[in-house]
């Protein structure tokens, strides 16, 4: 398994069932990648989750281990099925059905960056698309299984939190209908990823630091989501988008003078989330 597939940090004693993890905030960006690619170095990043692992980074603190992506997003996507290979950049592959997220050029091997912006002036191999995936995509996503498999022997159950962030224009449309102006968007899938109880609780983490927070629109998660959530077997996944004028400048891609102040607040709902797996140990042991 390479090192360079994702980071993680385990806490020094895991005493809760909760697992964080960013799958988005990669950025290692392969020279010949860069190099194969129409895009500058800044705008290939565009939809790369930005400084989102260092935002959860104090999970561990709480017994929480948290698992980030090395590689970006825009390179391979890890909230996307392996099999969702797009007709359009990858050769020899066949259109299967209609995807949105393919069709829009969002798939395992993004053909896109934000705003629409194509990465490549031509096609790639399936061979390079393969190669990718198993380098990258597929050791994220054992340790991922892996992490849960853990939490389940432990404490009879796993609560994956999926960590994101969002444009700010994301929510503009939203905006216009609510008051405040959401800045935390929960998605479980219209409750088919996650107990309403946790969601509720995850909710009021964010609500207690003073955020605005919606469910399920315009994100209501994405692979991630619906790969992980079984609520029927004790697994839950709980996707969260954060908006990033909150923490950075969108324009230049670095974080903004509020940026420790905001990852301070947000240190005091990462404990409340965590705390969630710890407070249903007990019932998930009997």
């Amino acid at each position: 398994m390479p090192s360079d597939a994702f980071h993680l940090v385990l806490p020094d004693h895991r005493h809760s069932s909760v697992v964080f993890a960013s799958p988005h905030s990669g950025r290692a960006y392969p020279p010949a990648f860069l190099r194969a690619s129409q895009l500058d170095e800044h705008a290939i990043r565009s939809s790369e989750d930005a400084f989102v692992d260092r935002l959860f980074a104090s999970a561990p603190d709480f017994g929480a281990p948290l698992l980030s992506a090395a590689t970006p997003r825009a390179y391979v996507d890890l909230n996307r099925s392996p099999d969702e290979l797009d007709p359009a950049l990858i050769e020899g592959v066949r259109r299967s059905g209609h995807n949105p997220r393919v069709a829009s050029g969002l798939g395992v091997i993004p053909r896109v960056v934000a705003n629409g912006r194509a990465i490549y002036a031509g096609k790639l191999s399936v061979d390079e698309a393969l190669a990718r995936i198993d380098r990258y995509w597929r050791p994220y996503h054992a340790r991922l299984h892996g992490l849960l498999d853990e939490a389940h022997a432990l404490f009879g159950e796993a609560i994956l939190i999926d960590c994101h962030s969002m444009p700010h224009e994301a929510m503009d449309g939203i905006a216009r209908h609510s008051r405040p102006r959401p800045q935390i968007v929960l998605g479980d899938r219209f409750g088919a990823a996650a107990d309403a109880g946790i969601v509720d609780r995850v909710e009021a983490a964010f609500r207690d630091a003073g955020l605005a927070v919606t469910r399920n629109a315009p994100f209501a998660g994405a692979y991630v989501a619906q790969a992980y959530g079984r609520p029927s077997r004790h697994q839950h996944a709980v996707q969260i988008e954060i908006d990033r004028a909150l923490y950075m400048d969108e324009r230049t891609i670095r974080p903004h003078s509020d940026f420790d102040a905001f990852a301070d607040l947000l240190r005091g709902v990462i404990a409340q989330i965590a705390a969630i797996g710890q407070e249903r140990m007990p019932l998930a042991a009997e």
